[in-house]
Formats: structure tokens, sequence, C-alpha cells
């Protein structure tokens, strides 16, 4: 393994959609925009895991998540006249109030597509931040038609989830400020929805540490991108997957984002909604952090035992604490078997 960074290799920038290069690109536009979120640690967690553990806190950037870096990224290279007409997208709720924030901050407006069941904490959020907002059904109904029209209809520059390069590379901002921090890390552990977080993370990753092993961890209802390393193509569930981490419910991993992953993860995890729950409450109770349960799937791996063999020095990127207080405790009697 190497002592410092390098560019070298087969997986080396220039090799895939978004480069290391691209990455500190997004950085520069995000200085000043968003938050230089803290690398946190914890004896009692290194004790537990068996390794030198060191979690990067989305919680604690701007509007709770990663999913403003891809966010601000994507919408600060839009051409003023776009920015002036506004913006769509549709999501779950991290991204949803990514770019409602991000179009508020350049002086645009957003039209967001979310699920009727989405927390009432993330819709809340999502407009007040200013977003226009249009509620479906995510068991019935198709999202990204429905944003398609909407943007067509209106004018509106769309900005997916993940599929983008400039999601993509804003994403990929997390995983370069944790390594500018930690230095080498023998893995990183990075929770995967469609997929962005992982493609930006290992892209910077393993640019920068050739031999860093990257795993990405999902729900067990939500498998899509293991299936779909498994069969070498990417694979739909056919049905939205039916878990507590919301922001892990994809059906089918992105296209560009698989085409990333692939090449790049050693691989993806899978924890239960117990699991995810556990890690949720050793969060709160011993670490001080509030975590929504799609942000601590990569801290359940971890405290599972599935991250095999165990890394001397790991980071942990915990993607968001979006939960509210109510859904929480919800969460939390169910961990205690409803007592």
């Amino acid at each position: 393994m190497s002592s410092s960074p390098s560019t070298e290799g087969p997986d080396a920038p220039g090799t895939g959609p978004v480069t290391l290069e691209d990455i500190r690109a997004a950085a520069g536009r995000l200085k000043g925009a968003a938050h230089r979120t803290p690398v946190l640690s914890s004896r009692t967690l290194d004790r537990l895991v068996g390794a030198e553990v060191h979690l990067k806190c989305e919680n604690f950037q701007r509007m709770g998540a990663f999913k403003f870096r891809g966010a601000y990224n994507a919408l600060s290279q839009l051409p003023p006249a776009q920015l002036a007409n506004g913006v769509a997208a549709y999501s779950s709720g991290n991204h949803a109030q990514a770019v409602a924030l991000a179009a508020r901050e350049l002086g645009s407006k957003a039209v967001i597509v979310m699920p009727e069941d989405t927390p009432r904490s993330k819709l809340e959020a999502t407009a007040d931040y200013g977003a226009e907002i249009v509620t479906y059904d995510r068991y019935t109904q198709d999202r990204e038609a429905i944003g398609a029209r909407l943007a067509a209809e209106r004018g509106l520059a769309l900005v997916p989830p993940y599929e983008h390069p400039h999601i993509i590379a804003g994403q990929g901002t997390a995983a370069l400020e944790l390594l500018e921090e930690t230095g080498e890390l023998d893995a990183l552990v990075v929770p995967v929805g469609g997929g962005g977080l992982a493609a930006g993370s290992a892209t910077a990753a393993r640019a920068l540490y050739p031999d860093i092993r990257v795993v990405g961890v999902e729900p067990e209802a939500g498998d899509d991108t293991r299936r779909s390393l498994a069969e070498g193509r990417r694979v739909s569930l056919g049905a939205v997957p039916r878990t507590i981490a919301d922001g892990q419910a994809a059906v089918t991993p992105g296209e560009l984002t698989f085409s990333v992953n692939r090449r790049l993860l050693a691989g993806v995890e899978l924890v239960s909604d117990e699991e995810i729950r556990a890690a949720m409450r050793l969060a709160f109770e011993r670490l001080k952090l509030v975590i929504e349960p799609s942000g601590a799937t990569g801290l359940a791996a971890l405290l599972a035992g599935r991250i095999d063999p165990v890394p001397a020095r790991v980071g942990v990127i915990i993607s968001g604490g979006n939960v509210g207080v109510r859904r929480f405790l919800e969460l939390m009697r169910e961990d205690d078997g409803g007592s």
C-alpha cells in the first residue's frame, strides 16, 4: 500500500465519466457554500469494531445530508438564463431539500416531485427552502416521468438525484475531505442508494489511494446494486423496496453510477432494518449523533461485522441526519421490541 496519494493506476482519473480533477473543481465551487463537515472518532466505537474508525458526518452538512454537495455543484454550472427560469427534481427527501436550498442560494426556484409518504420533516424542510412540491404515489407512479413532464411543460432544468457527472463529482467531495483529514485508510464504507455518493467517493478514494477498499452498503430489502454487481448488469427489483432506509429505496442502480461502481467498489454488503436501528441507537447514546436510517447503514455494517476482514483504519460516510423526532422515537421503540 502506498504511503502517499497517487494518481496512477488502472482506476486513476480519466478512466471514467468523473475524475479526481472534476471532484477537486467541485470542491472549489462548494467552498463557502457547503460546510466542511467534521470527521469524528470514538474510543468506544473503535473498541466495539476492533479498528480505528473515522466518521465523516454529513448529518452536519447544510440541509442535513451530503446531497447538498451534488445539487449545488450541478446548479452552479447551469446557464444564468436557465437558473432564472428554474429547476425541477424528484426525490424521496434529501435530494429534494438539497435542490431547493441550492436553488434558493443561487437565486433560482425549484419544483420538487416527492412521494406522498415522505417523512413529514423532509416535506416541511423542502417547502421551507421555498420549493413548490408535487406529490405522487411511489408504489404506483413513475417519478421520473412526472419530473420530465413538469420540466418540459415549464421549461425547467431537470436535476437528477444521482445520474449526472456534476452530481457525482459534488458527492465525491465528501470522501475527498475525509481523506485530506485522515490520510490513507485501508477501507472506506459508503451507503448506496442510486449510487452517486458511492461513485463519487470511490472515484476520489481510488484515485488518491489505489489500494483502498471501497465497500458499499445497502438495506437487505433494497439490494439492487449488490444483485447488479453479482450479475454484471443492472438489475431491477421490480417494486420499490420497503425499508426504514427510505433514502436507499432504489429499484435499480443508475446507468452512469453503476458504470463507475462496478469498476471501483470492492463489493456491497447488506444490513437489516434491525441492524440499522441498532446503529442509530448507538450513535445517539454513545456518540451523541442523530442519524437517519439511510445515513446509518455504513455504521451498521461495521458494527454487525459485515466488513470482513476488519480494516485497521476505516472511514465511514454518515450520509445524513434528516429524521424527525416522532419518527426517531418510533424507530427506537421498534428497536426495543415495541416496549
